[in-house]
């Protein structure tokens, strides 16, 4: 992240030491990971986020920096730890509730993919040499971090450790390993055949999760299930409000899962998240039929984020063209994309 950031000022390593009056071997340790950017002291870390800004990387860059410092110590722990379980106490995957900038950026040297929301750091210098273009794991690191993944799912049980747990089952659908994906399906058939009681957060998360985690690893069947078990008001309330903080509408940081209960949603637009799932409606995705539902409730509680904008109608009625051309939605999906469409022209009038 941080040689993102010095690429999009146009610095070179050694122009970034010479504005830091810094040794070039320092800068060459923080981006090789030899000298840990977390090491630094809190006022000199401040400075330098705010120093490369100011020579031109974007705005965010202290942001982004504070994230992937976040998403190294998830990383290191779970290396470190091995199957060796850590306690939630000093775990930062049960530190604060994630959002998809960290999530992604955990993920980063897994999927080898520069995440999305990294596209605004332009490089404007050449690469050197042999450098890496992603964040990288040996195979027994990564190995042993997703072993750590494992154990956290299997052995945290109390409440205490439910962010813990659901956190780690989420990343666990991109292992990829038979086994792994065996024990997601176990984890379905424990917590996701049956319906969550109305008011029981943690049997809804436990749900999603192992569904969500199924489909990222290819067998999207049990989002159906979930989908269709998420019946009551309070449920699809809490699906909202979740997507809201994942996407950053909600920008208060929150350190356990109840605020998806809260009722009032007034504190967030919808303009964000709707643009965000619209991007999200493809026939091919296995995380189709959770995208749809939540657009639907999204539709349902906040109508004038289409009535009052004719060109988000045109788009939205685009997507729902496609998807009704499709063969894959169920009996559901195709209520709720009726229900879109009705929407759509009830707003048109």
């Amino acid at each position: 992240m941080l040689r993102l950031a010095r690429q999009s000022a146009g610095l070179t390593q050694e122009k970034l030491a010479e504005v830091l009056e810094a040794d070039v071997t320092t800068i060459q340790g923080w981006e090789s990971g030899r000298r840990p950017l977390s090491a630094v002291s809190a006022g000199d870390f401040l400075r330098l986020c705010s120093r490369l800004s100011r020579l031109g990387a974007p705005a965010s860059t202290g942001l982004r920096l504070r994230e992937a410092v976040e998403a190294d110590q998830v990383l290191a722990t779970g290396v470190t730890a091995g199957a060796a379980w850590v306690s939630p106490d000093s775990h930062p995957l049960a530190a604060s509730v994630h959002r998809w900038t960290i999530t992604n950026l955990i993920l980063w040297p897994i999927l080898s993919r520069t995440p999305q929301h990294l596209q605004e750091f332009v490089p404007l210098v050449a690469r050197r040499g042999p450098t890496p273009r992603h964040p990288a794991l040996g195979a027994e690191e990564r190995q042993r971090f997703l072993d750590h993944l494992l154990t956290i799912a299997e052995r945290a049980r109390h409440n205490d450790e439910a962010l813990l747990r659901r956190q780690a089952v989420y990343l666990l659908g991109f292992d990829g390993r038979p086994d792994t994906v065996g024990w997601l399906r176990q984890e379905w058939d424990r917590a996701g055949r049956k319906r969550p009681a109305d008011g029981n957060i943690a049997e809804l998360l436990e749900a999603r999760s192992a569904s969500v985690a199924l489909a990222v690893a290819g067998d999207g069947t049990h989002l159906h299930d979930f989908v269709a078990h998420m019946t009551h008001q309070s449920q699809q309330v809490a699906n909202l409000n979740y997507w809201a903080y994942w996407i950053g509408e909600l920008s208060a940081d929150q350190t356990n899962d109840t605020f998806m209960f809260d009722t009032d949603t007034r504190s967030w637009t919808g303009i964000r998240l709707l643009d965000h799932l619209l991007k999200r409606l493809d026939p091919a995705t296995s995380h189709l039929p959770l995208n749809l539902s939540t657009l639907h409730t999204l539709i349902a509680s906040r109508p004038t984020l289409i009535n009052d904008a004719p060109a988000t109608r045109a788009t939205l009625t685009e997507v729902l063209d496609r998807l009704a051309s499709s063969d894959t939605l169920g009996r559901s999906g195709r209520n709720q994309l009726a229900g879109l469409q009705y929407a759509v022209r009830i707003a048109d009038r």
